[in-house]
């Protein structure tokens, strides 16, 4: 293991500590940090700066400046470079985990609604631009495309497809949206979700598009697709998978009945359709 020296201006560092704590903690892991670069730099080379060896594998050739950005701020750090073989370093490694990590969680945080004013300000107590958060959220875009457009290659027999509404700002404007999900349930029981989407309404051409851009992606071999009783989706099973049988989702079924019924009956009625439901499973 390479020798640590770390490097301290005693009395530059006391009359920070009795200025400015954080600048003081700041110049203390910049001179950790840097000697740890230092260090790993030597362990790599197998030679200390201007040492003569047999055993040196390459040769300094310099240094570059780069920012961190810590919990008590950002530092510059002083890191080597190497002539011929890349100087490695766990330092940044480490960074790049803990920065992932942070990204995660504004993705998180934009998933859920949080607005992106609100999340340039949370996180860390570190301030980010709203830019910064645009471009966390296109990344995230191209990741839900990617997962949404992947190709259908595995056995998919049993299909549920359902439509539910948000409201979504559109040209400056609150209006409601469809979202329309897919998904299968495999012979052993679990689910993946196969795709989703969001369109106007559900109309009867929405509900074959979607439909239709499902069996584009590879979906095929199903043996039953199960949804409420929507003619639109009715429609687009009979011209997209016009030999797959169709069930009527029970849930919707029993939702459908209760709301004609007097609503003093209708949480007895679904009870019942739950029931039976278990009875049949």
């Amino acid at each position: 293991m390479a020798h640590l020296n770390i490097t301290l201006n005693q009395e530059g560092i006391l009359q920070l500590l009795s200025k400015d704590h954080d600048q003081a903690f700041r110049e203390l892991l910049r001179s950790s940090l840097n000697s740890i670069l230092m260090a790993e730099s030597t362990a790599q080379l197998k030679a200390e700066p201007y040492e003569r060896s047999e055993e040196r594998t390459d040769s300094r050739n310099g240094t570059r400046e780069r920012e961190l950005k810590t919990r008590i701020g950002r530092i510059t750090l002083t890191v080597p470079r190497h002539r011929n073989i890349p100087f490695k370093t766990l330092v940044f490694e480490n960074y790049s985990r803990s920065e992932a990590a942070l990204i995660a969680s504004m993705a998180e945080m934009v998933v859920s609604g949080v607005a992106t004013r609100k999340v340039s300000k949370t996180l860390c107590g570190t301030s980010f631009s709203k830019s910064s958060v645009s471009e966390v959220c296109k990344d995230l875009d191209q990741r839900v495309e990617e997962f949404r457009n992947r190709p259908l290659s595995g056995n998919y027999p049993f299909l549920t497809v359902d439509a539910t509404y948000f409201k979504v700002r559109v040209n400056h404007r609150i209006i409601s949206r469809a979202f329309m999900i897919a998904y299968e349930t495999s012979q052993d029981g679990h689910r993946e979700i196969l795709g989703f989407g969001v369109f106007d309404n559900e109309s009867k051409p929405a509900w074959n598009a979607f439909l239709q851009s499902l069996k584009d992606r590879g979906l095929k071999d199903l043996l039953m697709i199960t949804s409420d009783a929507h003619e639109g989706i009715q429609d687009a099973i009979s011209k997209v998978f016009p030999d797959v049988p169709w069930q009527r989702c029970q849930f919707h079924f029993s939702k459908n009945i209760s709301e004609k019924a007097p609503k003093k009956y209708q949480a007895g009625i679904r009870q019942n359709f739950r029931r039976c439901g278990t009875a049949t499973r």
